[in-house]
């Protein structure tokens, strides 16, 4: 067993580096044990395994910067646990920003020490809790996660240190989640913190925690409590040598580019896996497609790909297949999103190729359109990107973007997503917690003040806020105890009085996870027919009942899915965030009642919640254009839903998506008059519309 540092023993040699952090030179380190005791050995973390113990024992806050796969995401956690940070009954949390890189890291960690996954060590995302209370030290959770676990425990009392990795992603729930931590540590000085960043935000990080209170001592000079200026850690990564390789001139079509230069690599390259950054699903299930149906006409060792996608809504055995070692002879071609950036590390990987691309959201408060945009990514993330080649020998990264482009185009890096989203779940959170100064909160980054009006007017017209801004009673609580968007929360609570709760639940279940459709690209015209089978006149949500309760009567087969082009998976989640919700449902008093074949509730229920999201058909339009009530935007009906064509007059949606045109995904029609009945005061603000008066 290697030494860790204990209070009072002689401590690690340590200086003063210039840039006013501090670098820790490694002590020896211990002995090998089995196979993957060396490995863990052999991860750049280990040498600093007694700095990073030292620090967390002296400093309140500690700033880890380690380029990804230096193994501190599953070694620092261990650490403290064997230094006994998780003695007594305290647990150390470990938040992640995505939900995939939760599981995958609480697995690995589990492997690593010899445990079963959900015993010491554990995970929870939403709608998923793989912990067993007294049993978990070690808790993997997404900062979303944590952020409702305050609404209980405000001070987090049960943690003893708070990880929160990956802080450069900067996502909205990060950047709360750092604000709040920061005051409970006043109240909590106990509590240790340590944030995990990639080095462009270090300083920024410390500077945020850094605190005028040094250290607090007793009057006879006995040191009291942690320091509570953080200290900045850098941990060497393990990295290679990458050569990048520009393109020549820009390419018109990244998808195909990308797709010919895997081809390429595997022609020509000596044998190494190949991770190719796409923006999301649909791009990556075209790709897959493409370089499948590629590889056979191709003359050399077209047998030797295996091409595996890689996204966050994708089923547990698919990721599997992923982490899996390569097989002998075969070469692995990942096409991913940019949750490999960060959050995910692949063994093998030696050549990356980067679109340049990435989905990313930004919100418009003044037209209140969110739009998921691919968007050029920053210089920081391109580095990163890169960084996944030299893992394990050199590498070579081939950016499909010229170098001109990169050196004088290229943003240095990306703003944090609080800076361009919808608000409106992030206010909610900050007022169950009890924090009504929102525009006094400790931000790391300033939200923009429009969106937050914007966020409040929403709350306000939903009837979660009072005049005084405040949490109304009982509503306002009850919104903010799902863990669901606050419009499909009231949806939900308006159900309870229109009799049609067990409905409303279900589309509310739907509605959550990514898609219940079987996306199989190339087989869209089949698709669409097995659509048909339970499209319902009356919109998109109804649809998703019918899908449901056909799903039921099959008696949840797997088969009937396949046949009917229904996700399996994705369906087997719907029923477990159902129960859930029901359960959050009785536990707040909510009527759980079914209304048979009366839709018209069901539309009612879903416009008292979405009724912010009302659109009306133009008269004279025969190409489907809406214009949406509050801010007169035009709006279409997207392909993919049961009302594509069919234009009622009066809709409400449930987003809104922004390619060449604005669409509205998941709609339904309503009856005008139900707007005024949902939300007087809302629309009573607007000019006055004929149609509504």
């Amino acid at each position: 067993m290697s030494q860790f540092w204990k209070p009072g023993a002689e401590k690690p040699r340590l200086l003063d580096d210039e840039e006013g952090g501090v670098v820790f030179f490694p002590t020896s380190s211990g002995g090998g044990y089995a196979n993957l005791e060396r490995q863990r050995q052999r991860l750049p973390v280990f040498r600093y395994r007694t700095a990073i113990l030292y620090s967390v024992e002296t400093r309140a806050t500690t700033v880890v910067v380690g380029e990804t796969g230096s193994g501190k995401t599953t070694q620092i956690p261990q650490y403290l646990k064997e230094a006994g940070w998780a003695d007594g009954g305290r647990v150390i949390a470990c938040t992640q920003p995505r939900r995939l890189a939760v599981q995958s890291v609480a697995a690995r960690v589990a492997e690593e020490m010899g445990v079963k996954l959900g015993e010491e060590v554990g995970y929870t995302i939403r709608f998923e809790d793989a912990t067993s209370t007294g049993v978990t030290m070690i808790k993997f959770l997404t900062d979303g996660v944590l952020l409702r676990e305050m609404m209980d425990d405000p001070l987090l009392t049960k943690y003893s240190v708070v990880m929160v990795d990956e802080a450069h992603e900067r996502s909205i729930s990060t950047d709360i989640l750092l604000g709040l931590l920061k005051k409970i540590q006043k109240r909590r000085p106990e509590l240790r913190l340590i944030i995990s960043s990639a080095t462009i935000q270090a300083k920024s990080m410390a500077a945020f925690f850094q605190s005028s209170s040094k250290r607090r001592r007793r009057p006879e000079g006995e040191e009291l409590g942690p320091i509570m200026e953080p200290a900045v850690l850098s941990v060497e990564g393990r990295g290679f040598n990458v050569q990048i390789h520009y393109v020549e001139e820009p390419v018109a079509d990244y998808l195909r580019a990308a797709v010919s230069t895997v081809l390429l690599i595997h022609d020509q390259e000596p044998m190494g896996d190949i991770l190719v950054f796409l923006t999301g699903q649909d791009d990556i299930d075209a790709a897959v497609q493409l370089i499948t149906e590629e590889t056979p006409n191709r003359r050399k060792n077209s047998s030797g790909l295996m091409v595996l996608p890689l996204y966050s809504g994708l089923p547990r055995a698919d990721q599997e297949l992923v982490f899996s070692p390569t097989p002998r002879g075969k070469r692995k071609v990942v096409i991913s999103t940019n949750i490999a950036e960060t959050s995910i590390t692949l063994e093998g990987v030696v050549y990356v190729v980067d679109s340049g691309f990435s989905k990313q959201r930004f919100y418009n408060p003044i037209s209140d359109i969110e739009n998921l945009v691919v968007a050029p990514i920053s210089k920081a993330s391109a580095r990163q990107r890169t960084g996944r080649a030299g893992r394990v020998r050199p590498g070579k990264c081939y950016r499909l973007y010229t170098e001109e482009y990169f050196v004088k185009e290229m943003s240095a890096e990306g703003i944090p997503e609080i800076q361009r989203s919808n608000l409106v779940s992030c206010v909610i959170q900050l007022k169950a917690l009890g924090i009504d100064n929102i525009l006094g909160f400790d931000w790391p980054a300033s939200p923009s003040s429009e969106a937050m009006v914007r966020a409040l007017e929403v709350l306000y017209s939903l009837g979660v806020l009072d005049d005084d801004a405040k949490l109304t009673s009982p509503t306002g609580f009850q919104v903010a105890e799902f863990p669901l968007d606050p419009m499909i929360s009231k949806m939900i609570l308006s159900s309870g009085e229109l009799g049609c709760s067990e409905e409303i639940i279900t589309i509310a279940a739907v509605l959550s996870v990514q898609s219940i459709w079987a996306s199989g690209w190339g087989s869209q015209k089949e698709l669409d027919e097995a659509k048909l089978n339970f499209a319902a006149a009356e919109g998109d949500h109804v649809s998703f009942l019918n899908v449901y309760k056909a799903f039921l009567q099959s008696g949840k087969s797997s088969q009937w899915c396949h046949k009917n082009f229904v996700n399996y998976q994705a369906m087997k989640k719907v029923l477990e965030i159902r129960e859930q919700l029901r359960r959050t449902a009785r536990r707040l008093g909510i009527d759980l009642k079914s209304c048979e074949r009366d839709t018209v509730v069901v539309r009612k229920a879903i416009t008292y919640g979405f009724f912010a999201n009302a659109c009306v058909s133009e008269a004279s339009s025969h190409d489907g254009k809406y214009k949406t009530i509050r801010g007169s935007q035009e709006v279409y009906i997207h392909p993919s839903s049961v009302l594509f064509r069919v234009n009622p007059k009066w809709v409400v949606y449930h987003s809104l998506v922004s390619t060449e045109k604005q669409y509205m995904r998941n709609v339904i029609s309503i009856d005008p008059s139900w707007l005024t009945e949902a939300a007087p005061h809302f629309y009573q603000k607007q000019r006055p519309n004929p149609m509504l008066h």
